[in-house]
C-alpha cells in the first residue's frame, strides 16, 4: 500500500508543493446542480413569505404578529430535518449516496408544489415539515464532495460549490419576488388565469420544484456512486438476504479474476474520475466512535455559524418589509427579492475567484473567524439604516447603508467554506464521512430550526413593544456573535491532516 500511494501521489510542483488534483468535471457538475436544488426552495420563499402570511389572515391584520408566523414556517423545516438528517447520512454510508439523494429530490419537488397550493397556515407547516424530514441531501452531498477531492483541491471544490449556493441566493429571491402574485404584476400574461389568482404563490414555488424533478432524472441517469461496495437497498431494509461474497475496494469478487478484469475495464472512467474512495477494509464506524473531539469542535462551530447567519437571513427580509415607523424599511416583495439577489451575485463571484486563494494564504481558521466577526457591523447596520430612513426617506445615504450591509455579509458566507474543510478532515475515516456530516448537519439543522423562529419572534416583540426603538433584537444578536467567536477559538490553527485525506 505504501508504494502504491507513493506511485500515485500528485506530482510535486517546482516549489515543492503538490499540484492540485484535477476535479472530476462531469460528476462534480452534477453535484453542483444537486447543491443548487437544496437551498433554492428556501431562498424562493424569503421575499413573499411575509405577504403570504398576511394574505392567509392568521395575524388578523396585526403587523407585529407577521414575524412570529414567518419564523415558524422557516424553522419547522430545520427542526424536522434535525430529527432525520443523521439517519439519512448514516444510511448513505451503507446503501450509497445516490438512493438517498433520489429520495430527497422527490420530497423537495413534491413539497414545493404543495407549498404553492396551500391555503392555510397549517398547510404551509405540513409542507415544510415533510420537506425537512425527507431531505437528507445536504449532509450527503458534502460527503460526496469529500470523496471526490483530496487536500490539494478541497478548497477549490468548496469555492466552486459557491456557484450553486450563490446562484440560489441570487435567483431564488428574484424568482420569489417577481413571480409571486403574477396575475397582478403581469396582467397581460397571467391576468386571465383563475388558477394563479386563486394560488398567487404557486408559480415561484413551481420553479424550484421543477428543477428538483429535472435533477432527479439527471442523478438517476448519470451520477456515479462514490461509496465503496454499497449495500443494496432491499438487502439493507431486510427484503433480501445478504451476500457473503468478499469484495475488493472496487466492489469486485476477489475469487473471480476474469470478472475482476472485465469489471475493471468497464469501470475505468469511474475509477479515474472518482478515485478517492475509502481504502480497503474501511467500514462505517459506530456512532460513538465518530463522536471524537475533532468532530464535536467542528460541528459546534458549524452550528454557531449557522445560528448567526440564519438569524440575519431571517430578520433581513422582515426588516425590509416592515414599515419605517415600526423600525423597518417598508419595501415591497419585488424590491426585497432584488436586494437579496444582489447579495447572491456578489457572494458567488467573490467566493469563486478569491476563497481558495484566501484560504491557502491565511488558513481556514482565520477565514472562519473574520467571517464570524463581520456579523458585528452587519447587525449594527440595521438601526443605522432605519434611523436614516426615518429622517431622510429613501435617500442616497439609506441605499448606501443597505449596499454596505450586503457587501459585508459576503464575508460572513466565507466562513462556510472554511468550516466545511475542518469537518471533512475531522472524520475518523473515509467510510464515516456520511455520519460525520450527518452529525454536523443535525446540530446545524437544530440551530437553524430555533434561529428563524427565535430571531423573528424577538424582532416582532421589539417592534410591538418598541424596545429601544425596536432595536433591542440587534444588540442581543451581537452577544450571540461574541459567543460564536469564543467557540471559534477552539479550532486549531491548521486543519487536521494526520488522518490521510486521500488514499488511492
Amino acid at each position: 500500500m505504501t508504494s502504491q500511494i507513493h506511485e500515485e501521489a500528485p506530482i510535486l510542483a517546482p516549489d515543492g508543493k503538490k499540484r492540485p488534483t484535477p476535479l472530476p468535471f462531469f460528476q462534480f457538475s452534477i453535484v453542483i446542480l444537486l447543491q443548487l436544488a437544496e437551498p433554492l426552495p428556501l431562498q424562493v420563499i424569503y421575499p413573499f413569505a411575509p405577504q403570504f402570511i398576511r394574505d392567509l389572515g392568521i395575524t388578523k391584520g396585526k403587523e407585529s404578529q407577521v414575524g412570529y408566523y414567518v419564523g415558524l414556517v422557516h424553522s419547522v423545516f430545520f427542526l424536522t430535518q434535525a430529527c432525520t438528517i443523521l439517519h439519512w447520512s448514516r444510511i448513505s454510508d451503507h446503501v450509497g449516496r445516490k438512493p438517498v439523494i433520489l429520495t430527497s429530490l422527490s420530497a423537495i419537488s413534491l413539497s414545493m408544489y404543495c407549498f404553492g397550493l396551500s391555503r392555510t397556515f397549517w398547510g404551509l407547516m405540513l409542507c415544510r415539515s415533510l420537506n425537512g424530514a425527507l431531505d437528507g441531501n445536504i449532509g450527503v452531498i458534502k460527503g460526496m464532495i469529500a470523496e471526490m477531492t483530496d487536500e490539494t483541491n478541497i478548497a477549490q471544490a468548496y469555492a466552486y460549490m459557491t456557484i450553486a449556493w450563490s446562484t440560489a441566493a441570487a435567483l431564488g429571491p428574484m424568482i420569489g419576488g417577481s413571480l409571486s402574485r403574477p396575475a397582478e404584476r403581469f396582467p397581460r400574461l397571467f391576468g386571465n388565469s383563475e388558477f394563479l389568482k386563486e394560488y398567487p404563490y404557486f408559480l415561484p414555488c413551481a420553479v424550484p420544484a421543477t428543477l428538483s424533478a429535472v435533477a432527479w432524472v439527471i442523478t438517476y441517469l448519470f451520477l456515479e456512486e462514490t461509496v465503496r461496495s454499497p449495500t443494496p437497498v432491499a438487502q439493507y431494509i431486510g427484503f433480501q438476504k445478504g451476500n457473503t461474497t468478499s469484495f475488493t475496494r472496487n466492489g469486485i469478487d476477489d475469487a473471480d479474476d476474469t470478472s475482476c478484469a472485465q469489471a475493471s475495464s468497464s469501470k475505468a472512467d469511474n475509477i479515474q474520475t472518482i478515485n478517492n474512495l475509502s481504502p480497503e477494509g474501511e467500514n462505517p464506524l459506530p456512532l460513538r466512535s465518530v463522536l471524537t473531539r475533532r468532530v464535536i469542535v467542528a460541528a459546534g462551530n458549524y452550528a454557531s455559524l449557522s445560528l448567526v447567519d440564519i438569524a440575519f437571513r431571517a430578520i433581513q427580509p422582515l426588516f425590509f418589509s416592515t414599515p419605517i415607523h415600526l423600525g423597518g424599511l417598508g419595501l415591497q416583495p419585488a424590491a426585497i427579492g432584488n436586494l437579496l439577489s444582489i447579495f447572491g451575485i456578489l457572494n458567488g463571484l467573490f467566493q469563486l475567484f478569491f476563497f481558495a486563494r484566501m484560504n491557502d494564504r491565511w488558513g481556514s481558521k482565520n477565514i472562519f473567524m473574520v467571517g464570524i466577526a463581520s456579523a458585528i457591523p452587519i447587525y449594527l447596520s440595521f438601526p443605522i439604516i432605519n434611523t436614516l430612513a426615518r429622517h431622510q426617506g429613501y435617500s442616497i445615504a439609506v441605499w448606501a447603508a443597505v449596499s454596505l450591509q450586503i457587501v459585508i455579509s459576503v464575508a460572513l458566507s466565507l466562513s462556510y467554506g472554511a468550516i466545511f474543510i475542518f469537518i471533512s478532515t475531522a472524520s475518523p475515516n473515509r467510510a464515516s464521512l456520511g455520519a460525520t456530516n450527518g452529525l454536523s448537519q443535525m446540530s446545524v439543522s437544530f440551530m437553524r430550526g430555533i434561529g428563524p423562529a427565535a430571531a423573528s419572534s424577538l424582532f416582532s416583540l421589539c417592534v410591538d413593544k418598541q424596545y429601544l426603538g425596536s432595536y433591542l433584537v440587534y444588540y442581543i444578536l451581537l452577544a450571540l456573535v461574541g459567543v460564536s467567536l469564543v467557540i471559534g477559538s477552539l479550532l486549531p490553527g491548521h486543519v487536521w491532516m494526520d488522518r490521510p485525506v486521500r488514499v488511492l
